[in-house]
């Protein structure tokens, strides 16, 4: 939010220095992005009117424009293109220094002279609209030739940029912010209270009606009627503060609303009466799928329950007497009785709308407005009366002879109200630390709107002044322009936290925490940094990719189903929450490979999401007000997925990796499966050269035959299947020909891997090095396709006995000598014996039993 000086000065009388301003209001929580300094750097732009606009030849963007800047016409070239003949606009001429030192010369472009420079808002620094020039309207009186600061009446000021959270609708008015700064300087704030108009003999009931029929969209609206109006330009200081708070003059009657509502924080909006049927407004709920155009010029649909919880299509509509809409409550007017230079009456809406009604509409629309954004917030429903009387009071500058109507139509429904918390002092101790006194306490929050009395039943007009405070708590009341102060149980630290922000977080007296032990990375942490530490010992660097991915993204890697679709997405062409990591990490080789960087090793650890209807478990989490709802959550796991894309990676590195990872985490039996057989397919991956991580229950099911019930899937490995990495441009050349690179695949489940239960352990059980020497031998068996390597393994383990000291699989061949659906199994076994040296007749021994173990077990033949 901008907020001038001079326009912060009409409630408190604040010093020139902008360190200490913008100091305090940092420490206030109103953090002050930047400070633009005005009318500096304007003294030599004046005001030119456009005489003539030529194309320039061979450009499409830029154009020759003839000014008459007060004495002979001169030719500038403009690239904007919101003015016609006939406008006034700013001119830097040649040698004009503008704000921030940009020095205007005379410049030759398309064969061209430029003899200066037109300029828009922000090139000025007189507001944020770069779309254009600054096209200077009837309210702003000058020849060509005048100086802009003459004509604008500009005087040095300072705009500070303020970002106003979310949690403090009263900071979003010029009032609210002078109001926290005022306290925090212990300077005077004067209260903003416009006389009300005077009587006109012309009660408001005979001039307008107004009805609400839903008063839980709209708690309170009023009505007042102006007449005698007359429509033209604002006064020009009105127009001046307005556009340095960043918003365009239009006319005296629309200025006079943004006026109030940027200055006291309430949006009102005013119906030119003559083209509302029936005279009046009437408040209603939409119904489905009604449709309105707005001022905008956009056609709107409303009624239609959104995709986010608690969105049923509630709207509140604005509409005439008869019931046709003009506008949608809280956020934007129609089209169809906006103001006008025929208006002569006035009608002017100013009301509360309940927040959470306008947030869901404004959401699910896509349509943010000054308004909504104070209305979704909370406004003060009692601050509506000097709202009112200070449009008045700005519309009658530029409008002799304005009359209002007598009176205001009002109808209220369930309107908050004042309430009171009670703090505990200790507790106030206890939370910022820093002892206050009660009437410590009562000079930090009263400046700002809040009244501390001695007990509950002192009354609402209590004060710290009216008796003594009690010693152990105090009862503080809630001004109704602080929505974000919630009722007991919760208010209490609302109100401290105002304590300690008005007491200033700077104060605080810095203490060292104690705890009672010492701090350090949880078991899940732990896990975590060890994954990450050995994919990084292997090479692979992290990454992150986005949570949120397109449609295209999940069938790009060959997955179907549903994915869940966000209600509001950060970007509308990726909606989705991902389903896999692959698509993120892919679309990053593709990045890194587009810039000459093909040679890349990734892993990412990130969450998943999978649809509620999708046959996952189901996250019921109570929801709503109250926790009075339930609401089906998307299911999310955390993986490790790692892909492996240097020169001669595919499958083979991908297992490696993952076998060095399970060795870290000193894993007990997890074999490589297939799909098939009761596991479904590995979407993305390559058909044949990919297998599922199985951890095997602890009964012995799904070790044969019998399918993979009660096994735990944790993950899988293999390569991107050459489709899918075509499909990401993951391509190489070969001879003549383009074919998809080799790129290897791991994704475990977290979850998982870090479950001892689930996922076992084998023991580590720490024994001498022998000294007496071992014996290998090499065992090659031709074995069924249909039998895992490390099921064969474990066999050659088993049969083995106690003297087994490793069996590592060094070969797979096929081709020939070996029948179709086979494959050449060799494994070296390494025997050795911690008190003795092995004999040959031992040794043979062994390897007899380990020979007729698998021959009996898998019918496997012996090379």
């Amino acid at each position: 939010m901008r907020a001038p000086l001079s326009w912060l000065r009409d409630f408190a009388p604040f010093p020139g220095d902008t360190g200490t301003l913008r100091a305090a209001l940092d420490d206030l929580g109103l953090v002050v992005e930047s400070i633009e300094h005005i009318g500096e750097g304007l003294g030599d732009v004046v005001i030119a009117k456009v005489l003539k606009i030529e194309e320039i030849k061979g450009a499409d963007k830029i154009r020759l424009v003839t000014v008459d800047a007060g004495a002979e016409p001169l030719e500038v070239i403009c690239g904007a293109w919101n003015f016609d003949v006939g406008d006034r606009v700013p001119l830097a001429p040649v040698g004009a220094i503008l704000p921030g030192g940009l020095e205007i010369e005379r410049r030759k472009m398309r064969g061209k002279w430029s003899n200066g420079m037109l300029c828009s808002g922000t090139e000025l620094r007189l507001s944020d609209d770069s779309a254009g020039l600054l096209v200077l309207g009837d309210e702003v009186r000058g020849e060509p030739g005048t100086p802009l600061t003459q004509a604008l009446g500009l005087e040095p000021d300072v705009v500070f940029d303020i970002t106003v959270e979310g949690n403090r609708p009263d900071a979003w008015s010029m009032a609210g912010i002078a109001r926290d700064l005022a306290a925090r300087l212990g300077l005077p704030f004067i209260e903003p209270e416009p006389p009300a108009p005077p009587a006109s003999g012309r009660p408001v009931e005979s001039a307008a009606t107004a009805v609400v029929e839903s008063l839980d969209l709209c708690p309170r609206l009023t009505v007042t009627v102006l007449d005698n109006v007359q429509v033209g330009p604002s006064p020009q200081w009105i127009a001046r503060r307005l556009l340095m708070a960043g918003m365009r003059p239009i006319n005296n009657v629309v200025d006079a609303s943004n006026y109030v509502m940027l200055e006291l924080g309430q949006p009102t909006h005013p119906y030119d009466i003559a083209l509302l049927p029936g005279r009046g407004l009437r408040v209603r709920r939409a119904e489905r799928g009604e449709k309105l155009v707005t001022l905008d010029e956009v056609e709107r649909t409303v009624g239609v329950p959104g995709r986010s919880l608690g969105d049923t299509g509630a709207d509140c509509l604005i509409c005439d007497a008869e019931g046709s809409p003009v506008g949608v409550g809280g956020i934007m007017g129609g089209a169809s009785s906006e103001i006008s230079h025929a208006t002569t009456e006035v009608l002017l809406e100013a009301a509360y709308f309940t927040p959470m009604a306008i947030a869901r509409t404004s959401r699910r629309l896509g349509l943010r407005t000054e308004a909504s954004a104070r209305f979704e917030r909370g406004c003060d429903p009692w601050g509506i009366e000097p709202s009112v009387a200070r449009f008045c009071r700005l519309l009658s500058e530029s409008s002799p002879g304005l009359r209002v109507a007598d009176g205001m139509l009002d109808v209220r429904g369930d309107v908050p109200e004042p309430f009171v918390v009670t703090v505990p002092l200790a507790r106030v101790h206890r939370q910022i630390g820093v002892e206050l006194s009660a009437e410590n306490v009562a000079r930090l929050i009263e400046p700002i709107g809040f009244k501390v009395m001695e007990e509950v039943g002192a009354g609402l007009a209590g004060g710290p002044g009216a008796s003594g405070f009690g010693s152990e708590s105090l009862v503080v009341e809630v001004p109704t322009n602080r929505p974000d102060v919630r009722h007991e149980p919760f208010g209490v630290d609302d109100v401290i936290e105002e304590i300690a922000r008005t007491f200033g977080y700077s104060n605080v007296p810095r203490h060292m925490p104690t705890w009672p032990q010492p701090g350090g990375l949880t078991a899940l942490q732990r896990s975590r940094r060890l994954a990450k530490d050995v994919l990084c010992g292997l090479g692979a660097s992290e990454g992150w990719t986005d949570s949120f991915v397109s449609a295209a993204a999940h069938t790009d890697v060959g997955l179907t189903g549903p994915a869940v679709r966000v209600a509001n997405p950060l970007d509308t062409e990726k909606p989705y929450l991902r389903r896999s990591l692959m698509p993120g990490l892919l679309g990053a080789l593709a990045y890194n490979a587009d810039r000459r960087q093909p040679d890349v090793r990734l892993y990412e650890v990130g969450v998943v999401f999978s649809h509620p209807g999708e046959g996952a478990p189901r996250v019921v989490e109570r929801a709503g007000a109250g926790g009075r709802e339930t609401a089906e959550l998307p299911g999310e796991r955390e993986l490790l997925c790692a892909v492996f894309a240097q020169e001669e990676d595919d499958a083979r590195l991908a297992v490696v990796s993952w076998q060095v990872l399970a060795d870290a985490f000193r894993l007990d039996r997890v074999r490589l499966v297939p799909a098939g057989n009761g596991l479904p397919p590995l979407p993305g991956l390559h058909p044949t050269r990919s297998a599922h991580l199985v951890v095997p229950s602890s009964n012995g099911a799904g070790d044969g035959d019998d399918g993979n019930v009660g096994n735990v899937v944790i993950g899988s490995v293999g390569e991107i299947d050459p489709d899918v990495a075509a499909t990401f441009g993951l391509t190489r050349t070969s001879g003549n020909t383009t074919v998809a690179r080799r790129i290897g695949w791991l994704e475990v489940d977290l979850g998982l891997l870090f479950d001892e239960v689930r996922v076992p352990r084998r023991h580590v059980i720490a024994s001498a090095v022998s000294r007496f020497p071992s014996s290998d031998i090499d065992l090659a068996f031709v074995v069924d396709d249909r039998y895992a390597t490390d099921v064969v393994a474990d066999t050659l383990r088993t049969s083995a006995g106690d003297l087994l000291e490793s069996v590592r699989l060094f070969d797979v061949y096929r081709g020939t000598g070996i029948p179709a659906g086979a494959r050449s199994l060799a494994y070296r076994l390494r025997f050795c014996s911690p008190v003795r040296t092995l004999t040959d007749e031992e040794v043979g021994q062994l390897r007899a039993q380990c020979i007729a173990a698998v021959e009996e077990e898998y019918g496997a033949v012996l090379r």
